[in-house]
């Protein structure tokens, strides 16, 4: 079980507004906010001229405010000493999650870029993994607007989920050498109108968060968890390029 806070038994998962323990009722309850609070999220995006990260934190805020109580903050502001790790794959350190999720960002606002790099970008944000849970979800949500705005969409109706996870994987752990890129190339489609998004989105296979593994937690004043962390981002060789303030 994820147990970030340390207090399930008293909170429930992740310190949920209703105490619910049972993670099956919980994954229930957030894909039913996900796609009733999809239109208002989608609202929100269309309105930005640029996105950037406090629109990555807004998006998730808006989906999952009615659930959670840290909805819309990252990790760096609710976990800063925790490292968190899926298997043998960490995600990036908390106070670097503004970074590598707006290292794709950046990326993702040249059209002619976002047309040959989606798999890098995505894994971008993947890496960032800013949240406690839902990440999935608003990072699927901010790259459809991020294609749509190049005049392309990605057919994930097409995808496998499973050689998808594999990708990405293999993208979080050897970033830019085209893992991703090379997945998604052969679903590349025209543009989706936002209309038909909600139909997309929502009918996507495994978007419902069961049957996922689960994120494990540790800190980083273990010497362990430090020297692990640190030998997995040296093995990724991948320095950021964009300096943000």
């Amino acid at each position: 079980m994820f147990d970030p806070f340390g207090d399930f038994d008293t909170a429930g998962y992740l310190r949920n507004f209703e105490q619910e323990k049972n993670l099956r009722i919980v994954k229930i309850a957030e894909h039913e906010l996900f796609r009733a609070q999809l239109p208002a999220a989608l609202d929100y995006l269309s309105t930005r001229k640029r996105i950037e990260y406090q629109d990555f934190l807004e998006v998730h805020h808006i989906l999952f405010k009615g659930l959670y109580p840290w909805a819309g903050k990252d990790r760096a502001e609710v976990l800063p000493a925790s490292a968190v790790k899926k298997g043998n794959l960490y995600f990036c350190h908390p106070l670097d999650c503004r970074q590598a999720v707006s290292e794709g960002l950046h990326i993702a606002q040249n059209k002619k870029q976002i047309a040959t790099r989606h798999g890098f970008i995505m894994g971008m944000f993947a890496y960032g993994h800013p949240f406690l849970d839902g990440n999935g979800r608003t990072m699927l949500l901010i790259h459809a607007e991020l294609c749509f705005r190049a005049n392309l969409s990605i057919n994930w109706l097409r995808t496998s989920k499973v050689n998808y996870l594999n990708a990405l994987t293999r993208e979080i752990e050897s970033p830019d050498k085209g893992h991703l890129d090379n997945y998604l190339q052969p679903f590349v489609e025209n543009q989706i109108p936002r209309s038909r998004w909600l139909e997309t989105l929502v009918m996507l296979p495994g978007l419902d968060g069961n049957r996922m593994p689960s994120d494990d937690i540790s800190e980083y004043s273990d010497p362990k968890t430090t020297q692990e962390y640190v030998d997995f981002d040296s093995c990724r060789d991948y320095k950021f390029k964009t300096k943000f303030d």
